[in-house]
């Protein structure tokens, strides 16, 4: 018999939108518990490369510490919502033979809902993918974003007529993004599995979040994003990292072309991160059982709880 959901080992989840302060919680954290395992579920720092950016952990902190599916990849490579539970299933099975329970954290809500409700949805704003398909359709016709779909997805093709460009080019979207066939990913809607999770989204209110992106994005250029963004030209990853399209690096590779000014740049990443908090906010608040908390303190403690409940036991 399939163990009940109470059997099922508890996996704690640290979500919430870009500027929250997720990693302050999680370097608190690593300091009480140095053996923390962390699984991070971040889009962007799954990319090599792409450091300040994407306010990755330093090298030294990556180093000393226990962190996963960091620079698991590099820029170009393709790595889906599919990839990320598998890969990071596949890490908490592997620690929890060893009886370490991992922490995972991360801001991605498309990877943070597909690992917990074996959903995948497609944003409705993921515009770098919905754009190519466009041009696509200017450039080629309806005809061919349909044989197209046939081709990776015969069964949703069957389902739209060929002239609804709407909803073939969401079929595709889900595609790219996923690596997954929409008819496949309705079929796997609500699939079991052998762990629980418990959510907590960290979310300020909107003063601080804001506050805390702008800050972000000064203490970014003080590290040394300028000059991080200018060494991709160098090492010639500039176009891959381009077509991953980061807040940060878009904005300043822009300003590189001389097409804005840096304060122009500037004020684009901050407010374009804003923007992006909000958007993810709404992913966050769509999800089941999600803890909603407004203080980085509250998270701190509810999941230094857990790790001290563990130790207890």
């Amino acid at each position: 018999m399939p163990d009940s959901a109470e059997n099922k080992p508890i996996i704690p989840v640290l979500t919430g939108p870009t500027g929250a302060g997720k990693t302050a919680v999680v370097n608190r954290l690593l300091v009480d518990f140095p053996d923390l395992h962390v699984i991070s579920a971040d889009s962007r720092q799954i990319y090599k490369y792409l450091n300040i950016g994407t306010d990755k952990p330093s090298k030294a902190e990556l180093d000393k510490f226990n962190y996963h599916l960091i620079d698991f990849v590099s820029p170009g490579e393709r790595f889906t919502a599919f990839d990320f539970v598998d890969a990071s299933r596949k890490i908490v099975t592997q620690l929890l033979t060893k009886d370490i329970t991992p922490l995972i954290s991360g801001g991605t809500g498309l990877y943070i809902k597909s690992l917990v409700e074996g959903i995948v949805e497609l944003p409705d704003d993921d515009l770098s993918i919905r754009q190519r398909l466009e041009e696509d359709l200017i450039v080629k016709g309806p005809k061919y974003l349909y044989d197209r779909l046939q081709e990776v997805d015969p069964d949703e093709a069957g389902e739209i007529h060929p002239n609804n460009i709407r909803k073939i080019i969401r079929a595709l979207e889900i595609y790219h993004l996923t690596g997954r066939p929409k008819s496949k990913i309705i079929k796997q809607q609500g699939v079991d599995s052998q762990f629980r999770f418990d959510v907590i989204c960290l979310a300020p209110s909107r003063e601080q979040l804001y506050d805390n992106i702008n800050r972000r994005v000064d203490r970014m250029f003080k590290d040394g994003l300028l000059t991080e963004t200018e060494s991709f030209q160098n090492m010639g990853l500039a176009e891959m990292i381009r077509s991953i399209n980061v807040i940060g690096y878009t904005e300043l590779f822009r300003y590189l072309d001389d097409q804005i000014s840096l304060s122009t740049a500037i004020n684009l990443i901050k407010q374009n991160s804003r923007r992006f908090a909000k958007r993810q906010l709404t992913w966050f608040r769509g999800m089941r059982e999600l803890k909603m908390m407004r203080s980085q303190e509250s998270a701190y403690q509810y999941l230094k709880g857990f790790w001290l409940s563990k130790i207890k036991t």
